[in-house]
């Protein structure tokens, strides 16, 4: 096991994962409805837009769009880029 810092809440923790095992549920429920709005949506609202859309701070959606697991969502992610609070395709 290795001494993690959260990338949610700060705190240190010895587990593995990104985030602390307080926050795991939360992360995995936000990361759930961002990539359920992608798949109805796409991804040309910005950033601001789609956070207050789905209550998910811009700090963990830029965090959500590095996991690799949104290549699940064929057709709407393309080639993502984050320049001036939104997102390019």
């Amino acid at each position: 096991m290795e001494f993690n810092k959260c990338t949610r809440c700060g705190n240190f923790y010895l587990a593995e994962g990104n985030v602390c095992p307080k926050c795991k549920t939360k992360d995995t429920l936000e990361y759930s409805t961002f990539k359920n709005y992608i798949q109805e949506n796409g991804l040309e609202d910005g950033i601001d837009t789609i956070s207050g859309k789905t209550g998910i701070s811009v700090k963990n959606l830029n965090r959500f769009l590095s996991y690799e697991g949104l290549g699940d969502c064929p057709d709407k992610l393309g080639n993502i880029s984050l320049k001036s609070g939104k997102i390019d395709l």
